[in-house]
């Protein structure tokens, strides 16, 4: 198989395996050199480690900027920054905006500030905004002082906005015109330019203050009439966005509308900047992991090899939130120890049906926790969807609640330890449903992330609330 024929995510891995593998080698090489008493094997030992050395750089040097930072954040830290120091400086800028934040803060307490300050110069206003609150800020305001006054107005809009906001991501490199010239004339503006902004696929039509007026589309360009008036041609239903709107709202509009880059007006319609597609796939992708990450109780996006107490300080807290509900459910048990000592066969069973509710609930809180964030749910549709859960919990209950209690009968020999583990599974689905609707909701409401703790909270509930319904159950009907 050709390198072409394969996968990106095959060659991704390849260039991972090869960058591994030199690195061993680059170890290897140096602790012989190290080693090595004899003037003459010193002498190759240092050939060949200036030639794995080559070999490293060229191979860095081959690659896209995203792959090196896939790659940097696949290595643990002191190879990480082996290859780092390896890679060319005037890279270090799109290197740095590729990486995870968690990447990125290592690689920065490395640089110097001379190094910083290099990085940053190679980047646009849009881009150094993106990465200008992870520089230390003596580093901003020498970069800042470098810009001339047009990037540097630029780069202080961009950085008056929240992280989250359009206005914090919009680019600023467009191309305008005028609705009264012709296609032509257009045609010939183009021609000026050394090449085109990225993701080019519309120009933006003004008026003489800069107002908004309309679209016009390359493909549209290209096949209209030479002669034909801009102002007859373009587009005017155009989707705008203002600096201040939620970015995953933004990118939301993008997946619905297949836009490729749309226009960024301040409240006066004038056009001020763009959004692009690859941003908004970014917003994207960072929210899905938010959401992933949130749902397990991690406050923020680890380093896969950060230090141990960076890990701890990231996962300590819904750990213990996960203890204090654990010793929770420990004392339900307790409560019904008597019961569980007359009737040993509860303790095998009260798991599944704890364990079967905690999954129904991760399920009902996954949907709801999508719907909140894809907009397709308001907090007032709450108890109709908790209805429809409900309906689910109850036909699922008695279904496979009926199924195990069948099973619990035949290894027991009791129909009625089968009926009450049918009953309690019902009940504890039920229950899954409603803190499932319930928890994000409110946390919503409460302006939390609804994902935050979610599948913590919901596990508590369901293993707390199933060991109390089936021990409760079976010391009411079967003691």
């Amino acid at each position: 198989m050709t390198v072409l024929e394969k996968k990106p995510t095959d060659r991704l891995q390849d260039s991972l395996a090869q960058v591994q593998r030199l690195i061993e080698r680059h170890h290897l090489v140096e602790e012989l050199v190290h080693r090595q008493d004899m003037p003459k094997h010193g002498l190759v030992e240092e050939l060949v480690h200036k030639q794995n050395v080559n070999e490293l750089h060229h191979k860095l040097d081959q690659l896209h900027p995203a792959d090196i930072a896939y790659i940097l954040e696949s290595l643990p830290l002191d190879d990480r920054l082996l290859v780092w120091d390896m890679v060319k400086s005037e890279r270090d800028g799109e290197i740095l905006l590729e990486v995870s934040d968690a990447v990125r803060e290592t690689l920065i307490e490395s640089m110097d500030a001379h190094e910083l300050v290099a990085a940053a110069e190679q980047l646009d206003a849009d881009e150094l905004a993106d990465l200008a609150p992870d520089l230390p800020r003596q580093v901003v305001y020498e970069v800042m002082g470098g810009l001339d006054d047009e990037e540097r107005e630029q780069l202080q809009s961009a950085l008056s906005f929240e992280e989250g906001q359009v206005g914090a991501l919009m680019d600023f490199e467009l191309v305008k015109i005028r609705a009264d010239v012709s296609c032509e004339v257009v045609l010939r503006y183009l021609r000026r330019f050394d090449e085109l902004p990225d993701h080019t696929d519309k120009i933006f039509v003004i008026d003489d203050d800069d107002i908004l007026k309309g679209v016009l589309s390359i493909r549209k360009l290209l096949v209209s009439d030479p002669d034909a008036d801009v102002s007859e041609v373009m587009a005017t239903d155009v989707v705008t966005f203002h600096p201040a709107d939620d970015a995953e709202d933004a990118a939301l509009a993008f997946e619905r509308y297949d836009l490729i880059t749309a226009p960024v007006v301040d409240e006066k319609g004038v056009l001020i900047g763009r959004l692009t597609v690859d941003e908004m796939v970014d917003v994207i992708r960072e929210e899905s992991e938010s959401e992933v990450l949130s749902l397990a109780g991690l406050r923020e996006e680890e380093d896969l090899f950060a230090p141990v107490i960076d890990s701890v300080k990231n996962r300590w807290a819904w750990l213990a939130v996960n203890l204090c509900t654990a010793f929770v459910a420990s004392r339900v048990i307790g409560v019904f120890e008597g019961a569980i000592q007359h009737l040993v066969a509860l303790a095998a069973l009260m798991p599944i049906v704890a364990g079967i509710g905690g999954n129904s609930g991760n399920q009902t809180i996954t949907m709801i926790v999508r719907a909140l964030a894809m907009g397709q749910m308001q907090p007032n549709q709450a108890w109709m969807l908790w209805r429809k859960e409900l309906g689910v919990s109850v036909i699922n209950g008695v279904v496979w609640g009926g199924v195990i209690g069948i099973v619990a009968w035949w290894l027991y020999d009791s129909f009625s330890l089968g009926l009450v583990m049918t009953a309690a599974m019902t009940l504890n689905l039920i229950l899954a449903a409603t803190m499932g609707v319930l928890v994000p909701t409110l946390m919503q409401k409460m302006g939390r992330d609804p994902a935050l703790g979610s599948s913590v909270l919901i596990t508590a509930f369901t293993d707390s609330g199933g060991f109390f319904i089936f021990l409760g159950l079976a010391s009411v009907f079967l003691m």
